[in-house]
């Protein structure tokens, strides 16, 4: 009997989130992202994208919904700005991870950040 109440009690599961949380941190405070413990060197714009990204992971963004979100001006920006921010995006957290590639491209529809990131 002990020994199925102790197998029932393991947070099995939730180790997953912990560990998924784990991949990135963010301080809001001092407009810092951290990949796996190191602080990613991000410009204004590459840090509010990836915050968009990480505080929704799995959620596919839209260009335009990323925009509105990242840029002080979005009507003065080109959709294409977000394909150069997220390519900038992806050689910073290969210089971290070279084996990981956390953001996901959706033919046609946007963005995301993959889920367990």
């Amino acid at each position: 009997m002990r020994t199925v109440l102790r197998r029932s009690q393991r947070p099995a599961a939730a180790a997953a989130p912990a560990a998924a949380a784990a991949t990135f941190a963010v301080d809001d405070e001092r407009k810092l992202i951290r990949f796996h413990g190191t602080p990613l060197d991000l410009s204004r714009t590459e840090y509010r994208l990836l915050k968009v990204l990480v505080e929704r992971p799995g959620r596919v963004f839209s260009r335009d919904e990323l925009m509105e979100r990242a840029w002080d001006d979005p009507a003065a920006a080109f959709d294409r700005t977000v394909d150069a921010h997220v390519k900038a995006l992806r050689a910073k957290l290969r210089a971290v991870a070279p084996d990981e590639d956390p953001i996901v491209t959706h033919r046609g529809m946007g963005y995301s950040l993959r889920e367990g990131a």
